[in-house]
């Protein structure tokens, strides 16, 4: 008997020989491939975490009170999303472990299919097959045969989109609402790069708000078969705390908690603590929207420059760029110039000959990658 999972190989560790030559560049390695955030936790969520480490007792699966308030209130503040309960939401440890369990908790198995974007962060597909569900890539529903339609239990909808950076309008979203109702699946939502809209999405610049699933238009008033999933990665510099959270659906939410806490997924009060101050300032979030904007104008240029069309990428933190060419010549050809980009291939068979390039270097990290690309 052989025991463990058949998942696939984890994709990351085909970087390797592309890392190992853009190391031997002689001003050296800069590392645009991952969307880690390089700049520093506010002081604020620091000391939040620091006051709250006397936690000498279990925390609760659902989160503290002041937690869940502090989610209802930024939803209603930030996302256009009102009227939320404090029993519609929970923290959770990151985002990417809810959304690799989140089919197995609402008890998808055999014969149940799990739809996700056609270019698509790969954990959703890894989710369907913890639950033993089967999975499709698709866009719209229209877009699947009658038969694999009828099967459809969880749509995952990615917008602002990783790696894409599309951003889907209010309309399309109502129409994936609507549709999906009527087959009687749950709509979830990814969308924690929300915070981070360029152009007509960039609402300090005169933009629009990137829209919610929530958002009354969309859902209609009620957050029946809807969760959105988000996290404080992004827009708090707080990847190393695996703060996140879920908010929808209110029948639906109390068995979610209730099979968490059969399964310990539980956010570590200091956590939640920290959560707390993260989602009450906005201040620090449009600081952090500003440095990120400042190094998206010097980078694109750049990449444009060096011969890449830089396609959708209107929100996010990356740019979806093409030379035109097999995806690892290009990943092959920024390792020559010292600089390890993501291959678009890890997102799906239609991110053949892209590349994603994030924005998460330092200033000085980007600057080094923008003079390498223009010479």
């Amino acid at each position: 008997m052989s025991f463990g999972l058949e998942l696939p190989d984890y994709p990351w560790d085909r970087m390797a020989p592309y890392k190992a030559k853009a190391e031997k560049h002689p001003d050296g390695l800069v590392n645009l491939s991952i969307g880690t955030p390089v700049d520093p936790t506010p002081e604020t969520i620091g000391k939040a975490l620091a006051a709250a480490t006397d936690a000498h007792g279990y925390p609760t699966t659902q989160g503290t009170v002041e937690v869940r308030q502090a989610i209802v209130n930024w939803f209603a503040r930030r996302r256009n999303v009102p009227g939320l309960s404090v029993e519609q939401v929970m923290p959770t440890v990151g985002s990417k472990e809810l959304v690799a369990w989140l089919p197995f908790l609402l008890g998808l198995g055999e014969g149940d299919v799990v739809m996700r974007p056609t270019v698509a962060y790969p954990t959703y597909d890894i989710g369907a097959q913890l639950a033993g569900a089967d999975h499709v890539a698709a866009d719209h529903l229209e877009d699947l045969d009658e038969e694999t339609r009828s099967r459809v239990k969880l749509i995952w909808v990615n917008s602002p989109a990783n790696p894409t950076g599309i951003v889907r309008h209010t309309k399309d979203l109502k129409n994936l609402v609507d549709q999906a109702r009527a087959l009687g699946a749950v709509v979830a939502s990814d969308e924690c790069y929300a915070e981070l809209g360029w152009g007509e999405w960039d609402v300090q610049q005169g933009g629009k708000p990137v829209p919610s699933i929530l958002d009354p238009e969309i859902s209609g008033g009620t957050q029946d078969l809807l969760f959105s999933v988000y996290s404080l990665s992004k827009q708090s510099n707080l990847a190393g705390y695996r703060a996140a959270f879920i908010a929808g659906d209110p029948a639906i939410m109390p068995n979610l908690i209730n099979s968490r806490k059969h399964a310990g997924m539980i956010v570590p009060a200091p956590i939640q603590a920290a959560m707390v101050a993260a989602l009450s300032d906005d201040t620090h979030v449009q600081g952090q929207k500003d440095r990120y904007r400042r190094r998206r104008e010097l980078l694109l240029p750049a990449v444009e420059k060096f011969g890449l069309k830089v396609e959708h990428s209107e929100a996010g933190l990356y740019l979806w760029a093409t030379a035109g060419e097999d995806t690892w010549r290009t990943v092959d050809r920024f390792a020559e110039k010292g600089i390890l980009i993501g291959p678009g291939v890890f997102y799906g068979e239609q991110g053949e000959g892209f590349v994603r390039i994030a924005l998460t270097g330092s200033d000085a990290d980007i600057t080094a990658a923008a003079q390498r690309l223009s010479k």
